[in-house]
This record gives C-alpha cells, structure tokens and sequence, in this order.
C-alpha cells in the first residue's frame, strides 16, 4: 500500500500536504473508515476503528486461522507472529527481544507493575490522579504484595510543562525511598501529555524506574519508543495505530528483563526473555497477524501528518470555546501537553452526575457522542476524542453546541 493507492490517484501525497489546506485529501482517508453518522462520533478513545484494507486484511487472517486451525498454528503460524511482531519494533523504534504482544495496554503494565521485582519492603512507589484505574490499583496492590508505601499526587491545574515536572521532583522530594513511578504519557482523563521524558531522566537520576503507559501516546503522536526514555513501557496497538481489538503491547528495554519477574504460568527454567514474562495463553491470532497491515495503512499516511491532523481537530473547536464564560477546557493550551484528546466541564460543575448529564445532552441534543470522566483531583469532566475518520464540520457543531450549552 502506498499513499496513491490509499488516497486515489488524484490526491496529493499526503506527507506532503497541510490538513488545514488539503481537506480533499483527510476526505480521502476518511472514506476508508465505515464509520457511523448516525451521531458525530467524538468518543474514538476507547479502541480505534479499523479502516476497510485492515479489516479486509483481519477477515482473511481469521478465515485462515478458523479453516486450517492447528495445521496452521503448530507449523507455520509461530513464524508469521514473530513477524508481525518484528514489524511492531521496527515501527516502534525497539528491538524485536524487547517487545512481546499483549493483548491490551493493561496486560502489558500489569505485567510491569506486579511483576517488578527490585522492590523491597519500606521502599515507595508513586502514581498520579490522572492515571488509569486499574494502573492505580496495580500500584496499590503493591503495597500488600511488596510491602511498599504507596504515594499519590494530583497533577496540578491547569496544568504547564515545568509545572508537571516541579510536581514530580517535589515527589520525589518528599518521598526519598521512591524506587519506582508509574507515568502516563497521554492521560485518558484529559488528554494531557506529560513530559514523560524529562521526568523519567530525572527519576532515573535518583534511581528510580519509571513505568510508563503509553496506551494512548503510541499512534496519537508521532513518537517511538526509546524517546520516552524509560525502560519499561506498555502500549496499544488496537487505539491509535488501528489493529484489531485485542493487542498491545509490552516494552522491556534490552538488560532489565531480569527486573521482572516471569509469569508464574510459565516453567521454573524459563528463559531470561521478554515472552516469559506475560502468558496469555490462547489469543485472537488473526489480529495479532493482521498488525502490518494496520502499520502499512498508518505508515502510507506518515505519523507527522497523522498527528498534525489530530491537533488539528482539536485545536479548532477549542479555540472556538476556551473563552466562553462557564466552559473550562481542562487541558492545557501548550502544545506540548495535548494531541488529539481534550476534556471540559461546565464552570463549577465537578460532580459525576454533572457530567454525565452533560454527556447525555450532547448526544440527545446535538447528535454529539462524548464520554465522561471520573477521577480527577478537580473533579469530573466530559472528554471529546476525535480521530483520522473525523470531519471538520462536525468539530464545529461541537463549538456551536458547547456555545448554545454555556448560554443556557
């Protein structure tokens, strides 16, 4: 697949072409995804739509597996995997000894989380509000299997860029036996991108490890693996790079397997390897061999021009609606800490109900689909997701309705 073939022959290269000037060419991917516009579908964090050569590609890896079965599995399949899955790490940056499928973000930092063996009782983990729930109970947990304290902070907000990374050196600070903290790259609450990096340099000067999700970093922006700058990473597949629901991925960096423990599924002479730290037994095949089709639908698009996009969505109907009197945009105006997600709430209306009625009038009066959003420090709030299949007219109705909304 090239850029000709998936825009038409008459669109411009698309790594080549502005979104803001080159609407044509945004239509033409879009045409790929067999969306819905029953609503205009702002809610596209929760898994990522596949487009039609992906899905093709899916449905002929699944009639494969389903007719040849075990014929396939024991023989020849092993190989197929180990190349999706060497595609994987090319694509992400990484070697293919320090990259094993998953089959979800989740899995692959739980693995990391309780499997993270340098810990020792009276040493201290920290996590943050904006980090996923089940990631925060993981964390949690680790102070009855590890005999950990557990320390929480809350972001600040709003939120800046040294700002984020003076909350954490305080942390750091104040918790001198922190050996290891969990960072969300790009929070599924708010959409705020944390400067990951920077503040995995300094933890690792203080000898602490970070373990970072990425769940929603990988594919939303145009970055690889090694720039995180941490050793142990868990990411999507099935969200932002559009693969079949059902794989993620696990990042150990080459050297620090030993770090975690093996799966206990696995035998006591398990190799020292990424693959015998997380067992998952029998999964989906045929979306784990439809990876490089969904790498090769991306990759014709160009993670530059992706990301441009996206911010490109979500800049203009924020724009639209930062100023209005009683709309707080929660995620920050510093390019640096947001993409394509952004969440809002109605000035002063921080509870869950709130929010979940706010919700409900998007959809049953403008035909909106969002989601709320719990478990801020500030509150709930309500995020809007778009994503490649989204047009530009329908981010403006969401202005238009959030306008109409802040005069009621």
């Amino acid at each position: 697949m090239n850029r000709r073939t998936l825009l038409g022959a008459a669109a411009l290269p698309l790594a080549a072409a502005l979104p803001a000037r080159a609407a044509d060419d945004w239509d033409a991917v879009a045409a790929h995804y067999d969306v819905t516009r029953d609503v205009i579908q702002l809610e596209h964090g929760n898994w990522g739509l596949m487009p039609r050569p992906v899905l093709a590609e899916y449905r002929a890896q699944l009639d494969r597996v389903n007719r040849e079965t075990s014929f396939y599995a024991r023989r020849t399949m092993p190989g197929d995997i180990a190349a999706a899955r060497a595609r994987l790490a090319a694509a992400m940056g990484v070697g293919v000894d320090e990259i094993a499928f998953t089959r979800n973000a989740t899995e692959a930092l739980k693995t990391l989380i309780l499997g993270y063996n340098r810990l020792r009782p009276g040493d201290g983990v920290l996590m943050a509000d904006l980090d996923y729930d089940s990631m925060q109970a993981c964390v949690a947990a680790l102070a009855s299997r590890r005999g950990v304290t557990v320390a929480k902070i809350a972001l600040p907000e709003p939120a800046t860029y040294q700002g984020l990374i003076d909350a954490y050196a305080a942390a750091f600070d104040a918790n001198p036996r922190l050996r290891m903290v969990l960072l969300t790259h790009v929070s599924h609450r708010t959409g705020l991108v944390l400067p990951v990096a920077e503040i995995a340099r300094m933890a690792r000067a203080r000898g602490i490890d970070a373990i970072v999700d990425a769940a929603h970093g990988v594919g939303q922006i145009d970055v690889t693996l090694p720039a995180l700058e941490a050793d142990f990473i868990g990411i999507n597949v099935h969200k932002w790079l559009g693969a079949p629901l059902g794989v993620g991925a696990l990042y150990i960096k080459r050297g620090r397997v030993a770090d975690i423990d093996p799966d206990p599924a696995e035998p006591a002479d398990a190799p020292l390897a990424i693959h015998t730290r997380v067992h998952t037994g029998t999964v989906d095949f045929a979306a784990q061999l439809t990876v490089p089709a969904a790498l090769d639908f991306q990759q014709a698009i160009g993670g530059a021009a992706r990301e441009a996009r996206l911010r490109l969505l979500r800049d203009r109907w924020v724009d639209r609606v930062r100023d209005l009197p009683g709309i707080q945009v929660l995620t920050p105006p510093d390019p640096r800490l947001h993409c394509a997600i952004t969440s809002f709430r109605l000035t002063g209306r921080t509870t869950r109900a709130e929010n979940m009625a706010l919700a409900r009038t998007l959809l049953d009066q403008h035909r909106i689909f969002t989601v709320h959003r719990d478990g801020l420090a500030s509150g709930s709030c309500v995020r809007v997701t778009p994503a490649l299949m989204t047009r530009l007219d329908e981010v403006d109705t969401l202005a238009d309705a959030l306008r109409t909304i802040s005069r009621a």
